[in-house]
């Protein structure tokens, strides 16, 4: 489910829709559900410090419905390409994007806004399905899946 909160970047919420059901499709995920929220600088920026203690707008914050351990327990890995996949469906959690961020960052990384968008849609499901590349036992492991992700996308 996607949800436009913020009125300063103008958004296509229908394509946006049917590349979140892409990406589910892709990491195994296809019968979960997923809120995502589209939300203003402001509003990301007291998510941002209530959640992780950081001062300023960031790009994404992703809030995952089940712990880490549950979700392992209740997901397979598929031999074919080591990602993980939901046996059943579900509730994965909610994603924030703040899209005058990512309007920032698409500039800054010679991106369109689209683009980055969706990226940032990639990104934050990686973090629902238990994958977090600010721990130190990720080692680039959710960089190495979002990558080849990205490729598989069509994502620069």
């Amino acid at each position: 489910m996607i949800l436009n909160r913020q009125k300063k970047v103008p958004l296509a919420e229908q394509p946006l829709t049917e590349f979140l059901g892409r990406i589910l499709r892709e990491v195994k995920f296809a019968h979960a559900e997923v809120s995502i929220a589209f939300v203003s600088d402001a509003e990301i920026a007291k998510w941002n410090w209530n959640y992780r203690n950081k001062k300023g707008p960031t790009d994404v914050l992703s809030f995952p419905a089940l712990s880490k351990r549950h979700a392992k327990r209740n997901s397979r890995v598929d031999r074919s390409n080591g990602q993980s996949g939901v046996q059943s469906g579900g509730f994965l959690g909610d994603i924030a994007i703040a899209p005058e961020t990512a309007r920032r960052y698409a500039k800054k990384n010679g991106r369109t806004v689209d683009n980055e968008i969706r990226i940032l849609m990639l990104h934050g499901i990686l973090h629902l399905m238990g994958y977090d590349h600010e721990s130190r036992s990720d080692y680039g492991q959710m960089n190495r899946i979002e990558q080849k992700l990205r490729r598989r996308l069509g994502l620069a």
